[in-house]
């Protein structure tokens, strides 16, 4: 079923999805080489709690983390763990909140330390992918607009993207129709309408977009070992142009200070 949200719903997913945007630039402070990624794990779930709101990610279907944290190859539901960050890693971290009964989803792909001017390139430009789906959805539009947009974009690098998962739906719950690939065609797929809130998230390879499950039933890890991005923004289909729920300005206001 989509949800058509009225103004004061979307005011509390907009509240929602800023405390992520918060999390992500509190998280974002502790990025370096040595840390360990349960450690940012400790860092977003004390931060989500104390601003009176929950992890949305813990215990979704059993998963143990309050953030997802993907590293190099990994693409997504990276389990936080042990493993200690690296310079020249990038870290895609993934959060999500629930505060007064709706969800705010998003993600950044975090660089640590200094990064090969290639790995830097894709993230820039997974990163440009997601600007590009966010100008499409508009109203009388399609969920296959969004998708051709990111595609069309990322393959003209040489990039791969990922098939298997996919942008969703959310409100008050973490995953609701309509799905919402990061490719696709033009004028195919669900009709966008006025205050559907979706999330827009490209996850794309540096290089084949074949991708495999890890024996941990989560982590989603490139064929060919080779580096990922995932960037994710919620987002209200309105006429015109799309209004940003999430925000990345925390953590730009990081790197000013």
């Amino acid at each position: 079923m989509i949800h058509n949200r009225t103004e004061s719903e979307i005011a509390l997913l907009r509240e929602a999805a800023l405390l992520v945007g918060k999390t992500l630039g509190e998280v974002e402070k502790h990025i370096r080489p040595g840390v360990k990624t349960i450690e940012l794990d400790r860092i977003a779930e004390e931060f989500i709690r104390d601003n009176r709101a929950v992890p949305a990610f813990k215990g979704y279907c059993g998963f143990p983390g309050s953030l997802c944290i993907s590293v190099n190859e990994q693409v997504v539901h990276g389990i936080p763990g042990n493993y200690e960050l690296r310079d020249g890693d990038v870290v895609s971290v993934d959060c999500g909140t629930i505060l007064d009964g709706y969800v705010g989803d998003s993600a950044f792909t975090f660089m640590v330390g200094e990064v090969s001017e290639e790995v830097k390139m894709l993230l820039r430009r997974t990163k440009e992918s997601l600007y590009k789906g966010i100008e499409a959805a508009v109203v009388g539009n399609r969920v296959g607009d969004i998708g051709y947009a990111v595609q069309s974009y990322v393959e003209s690098f040489g990039y791969g993207v990922v098939r298997e998962l996919v942008g969703h739906g959310v409100g008050r719950k973490m995953h609701e129709d309509p799905q919402v690939p990061n490719y696709g065609n033009r004028g195919t797929g669900t009709k966008l309408s006025k205050n559907m809130v979706i999330a827009i998230e490209p996850m794309i390879t540096m290089g084949k977009k074949e991708v495999f499950q890890e024996r941990d039933g989560w982590t989603i890890v490139t064929r060919d070992k080779k580096s990922a991005a995932h960037f994710e923004h919620d987002v209200v289909v309105r006429e015109g142009k799309a209004e940003i729920l999430s925000s990345f300005d925390f953590i730009e206001q990081n790197k000013l200070l």
